[in-house]
């Protein structure tokens, strides 16, 4: 193991390591539970934050110097992938994303594969300065939307209840969806590899809706895709840990970590940690699982669940962190006093 590694808790930990105390960082540590993110939110709208590099790299950096989190992930969206390639894209308050949905093979047309990589490239240059910006100990983590998670957005316009867009067009127009599928598993392993290339340690992959789907259609859109995302960056950066999170996955999260070669599986608030622990080889490493609900409530509460999920994988690689991204109203001394008692043994 290299020097630089060795001096990684989290990396040691995604590439295989039992460290004790487990690693610590949290989905959303960036975000409008900071006051000081909240001061920046008002310099610019969303898109724009995301793709200046000054800004970029002030809020990944904001929880590091707080709280000293074992992982920074770069801040970002899932939704900077279509936006690159062309599709409109807009942040409403209180609605969230809103996109002109691609719903025929003539909106599929519009994309532009060939400008996704130049459109990405502020984000790699966040990268590069964060690389040299963060403390020697912080892993620095990459991420993208896994492709059917994305196509939910892509195809619904946004976000949605009863995904009734994206199963129409699984059921009645396959081929166009395939097409949609495919593009988006040929540009998400790019821009990971991009990301990879700028000095990301490790990526992630957000698979948020995967759990809408029936076993089968979750291993042709899930599992599939994620395997040949996995499969080409291994073959450009073989020692970059990659971590999947199939939220809502339920039985089918131990065939996920079996049959795409990640190498860290992250799981939601509802999967039994302890379970998943019995299904999935000790070569995986398990990220999770914290209710956020019980870190926005804090209290002794908070310190015995915390407590709870770290204790019960003692022994095997795990990475703490929440099984959903930390909830806005967040007070941040609650935060603060889960570090602490995750490193407190």
């Amino acid at each position: 193991m290299g020097g630089e590694t060795q001096n990684k808790p989290l990396l040691r930990a995604l590439k295989g390591e039992a460290v004790w105390p487990p690693p610590v960082w949290l989905m959303r540590q960036a975000g409008r539970y900071l006051p000081e993110f909240r001061a920046m939110r008002e310099q610019a709208d969303f898109i724009t934050r995301c793709m200046t590099p000054d800004i970029a790299v002030e809020l990944t950096l904001q929880p590091i110097r707080r709280y000293g989190m074992d992982g920074a992930i770069l801040f970002s969206d899932i939704l900077i992938l279509p936006w690159a390639m062309g599709q409109d894209l807009r942040f409403e308050e209180g609605r969230g994303p809103v996109m002109t949905p691609i719903r025929s093979e003539a909106d599929l047309a519009r994309l532009n594969e060939g400008r996704m990589m130049e459109a990405v490239a502020p984000v790699r240059e966040a990268l590069r300065r964060l690389r040299v910006e963060l403390p020697a100990e912080t892993t620095l983590l990459g991420f993208a939307g896994s492709p059917f998670t994305v196509a939910c957005y892509m195809v619904e316009g946004g976000s949605s209840r009863d995904f009734a867009h994206i199963r129409a067009m699984m059921q009645n127009d396959p081929a166009l969806f395939d097409k949609l599928m495919d593009i988006l598993i040929r540009n998400t392993a790019e821009m990971l590899c991009g990301q990879i290339e700028a000095g990301a340690e490790a990526v992630m992959l957000f698979d948020s809706w995967g759990g809408i789907l029936p076993p089968e259609a979750f291993r042709r859109y899930v599992i599939e895709p994620t395997r040949q995302i996995v499969a080409h960056i291994r073959a450009r950066h073989p020692d970059v840990p990659l971590i999947g999170f199939p939220r809502l996955g339920g039985v089918m999260v131990a065939e996920y970590a079996e049959k795409t070669g990640i190498n860290a599986l992250a799981l939601d608030t509802v999967a039994d940690m302890a379970k998943v622990a019995e299904m999935v080889p000790e070569t995986v490493t398990l990220q999770g699982n914290l209710d956020p609900m019980i870190l926005l409530n804090g209290g002794e509460a908070l310190k015995t669940e915390a407590r709870r999920i770290r204790d019960s994988l003692k022994g095997r690689p795990h990475v703490f962190n929440l099984g959903h991204g930390v909830i806005k109203t967040t007070p941040p001394e609650h935060v603060a006093t889960l570090v602490e008692t995750i490193r407190d043994v």
